[in-house]
């Protein structure tokens, strides 16, 4: 019973670092990529801001996750199938593998970890 909330703590704080970290990494990536092309600056990153909405999402997505574990997997499993379609990620490795499959696994961190939670 103890060796079991043992591994379901260490995959939910695994999970809420990592893509902590994962959201703001993509967040700013996205929020400053684009931003030389509308001229650069404060006004570029503001013009480009669009763009990180899809991790704005996820930083969302984060939180329901430290409220609601289930929930929250569910949809990160969810965005990390969405962005196999909608960045076409399975065309480049890398970003399947690095995007995708990683948000897919973070998600079912938080899944298995609230499912030996509930494991009684």
């Amino acid at each position: 019973m103890a060796k079991s909330r043992q591994t379901a703590n260490i995959l939910r704080y695994v999970a809420r670092g990592v893509l902590l970290l994962v959201a703001i990494f993509w967040f700013i990536f996205a929020l400053l990529s684009g931003a030389e092309g509308y001229g650069g600056g404060l006004w570029g990153v503001l013009r480009n801001s669009i763009n990180a909405l899809p991790w704005l999402l996820l930083f969302v997505f984060v939180y329901v996750a430290w409220k609601q574990e289930m929930v929250g997997g569910i949809l990160i499993i969810g965005m990390g199938i969405f962005t196999i379609f909608f960045f076409q990620s399975y065309r480049y490795l890398v970003v399947f593998f690095g995007v995708s499959v990683a948000l897919i696994t973070l998600g079912l961190m938080f899944v298995g970890s609230w499912y030996l939670r509930q494991k009684r």
